[in-house]
């Protein structure tokens, strides 16, 4: 009597809910991980820092979506591809040019990627190497989309891509007409590298769900957009430059922190959920922020993360992530801060593309369950005897 009794209550119990999936191991990825052992964000085997200090983007992007790293004759078939990819149709610059000055440029990102998806009639679980030309041209194409958006809404002329540049190259050029020093543009190409890839971040589940209905790769990525263009995901490098011009002022930073202890308000870029004692990319991104402040002549930046860092750490023992220092990165550079998620997408189109491939080969529906709390089934009464 007494084990039947115990039979029931625990058929009773609450299953137990893990909120944001936390702990939650849903599938395999061979395409990157954080090594415990030595704190370091990998792509394919390889730590981002070493990556970020041997290699430009494209090399790392070969890598992300082929498994290896090129060697020079792949690199060069390679970059001709992607280069030979870059520009946009008639009808694909007219769709860009029609967008409202105002709209976000996550949003028209995400637009301008959904048109390319009208170009031609896909769906998931084709060859490999059919999604890898979508996947190269829509790395090609990203950057020119948003340059354009870019220019448009400034009432300037667009500026067609050239192919005598790298990616990192040309994305400056389409978007002011010249090319920075060599310091700034290794800057940027470092940031993409550090923003290519991340495991199973919400963007890339996201995506990955996508993918595992048997939808397609546009289809994949303009959901990826969709989750990325949020403030607690990829929209955390704009609220961060945001929250540092707030601050404004080196000799206010320390209040101002201390203020949003007392307020409980949230301090943007730091903390990770992955990361415990330190993103691995931090390092490489603030010794190019320091390049940058060096080459603008302009410390302030520099002295707020500083200043903001040591309290966050010292006294919370909470670390920045990528988006700290990037953000400020971006300002020196010139970019507006509505154009830094969108050079996010830029990067993580990489990581989206090569998650998608490892769904499509080894696919199951992903569709977890729910514990529901509304409330019991009921009657429905007919309108005249509603109360």
């Amino acid at each position: 009597m007494a084990k039947n009794a115990k039979k029931k209550k625990n058929l009773k119990a609450e299953p137990k809910i893990y909120k944001g999936l936390a702990g939650v191991i849903t599938d395999t990825t061979s395409v990157s991980k954080v090594m415990p052992e030595t704190n370091s964000l990998t792509y394919r085997g390889y730590a981002v820092q070493d990556l970020a200090a041997n290699c430009i983007f494209e090399e790392v992007a070969y890598l992300i979506l082929n498994g290896e790293l090129p060697n020079r004759s792949q690199f060069n078939k390679f970059k001709k591809l992607e280069r030979s990819l870059r520009k946009l149709t008639r009808g694909h610059l007219d769709i860009i040019s029609m967008f409202p000055k105002k709209a976000h440029p996550m949003d028209t990102i995400r637009t301008a990627v959904s048109y390319l998806g009208t170009t031609e009639i896909a769906w998931g679980g084709e060859p490999l190497e059919k999604d890898l030309e979508r996947a190269i041209a829509l790395l090609a194409k990203i950057p020119t989309m948003i340059a354009t958006d870019f220019r448009l809404r400034q009432g300037k002329q667009r500026i067609s891509p050239r192919t005598d540049l790298t990616m990192s190259e040309n994305f400056f050029y389409m978007c002011f007409g010249k090319i920075p020093p060599r310091k700034v543009v290794k800057a940027f190409d470092i940031s993409l590298i550090l923003y290519a890839e991340h495991s199973f971040n919400a963007s890339t589940f996201a995506g990955r769900v996508i993918a595992s209905t048997r939808s397609d790769l546009y289809s994949a990525a303009c959901g990826a957009i969709g989750a990325l263009k949020g403030p607690l995901h990829g929209g955390a490098n704009e609220a961060v430059m945001e929250m540092m011009k707030k601050v404004g002022n080196p000799r206010r930073a320390e209040n101002w922190l201390r203020n949003a202890f007392k307020n409980k308000s949230l301090v943007m870029g730091f903390g990770h959920r992955v990361y415990k004692q330190g993103d691995s990319r931090v390092p490489t991104m603030k010794n190019c922020l320091r390049d940058l402040t060096e080459w603008a002549g302009d410390t302030k930046w520099l002295e707020i993360y500083e200043i903001m860092e040591n309290i966050m750490v010292n006294e919370k023992n909470i670390y920045p992530n990528l988006d700290f220092p990037s953000g400020p990165a971006y300002y020196l550079m010139g970019f507006p801060i509505n154009l830094y998620t969108p050079i996010f997408v830029m990067a993580r189109i990489t990581g989206w593309s090569a998650h998608y491939f490892e769904q499509n080969t080894d696919n199951s529906l992903i569709r977890p369950l729910s514990q529901y709390t509304g409330k019991q089934q009921r009657k429905v009464k007919p309108l005249s005897k509603r109360k």
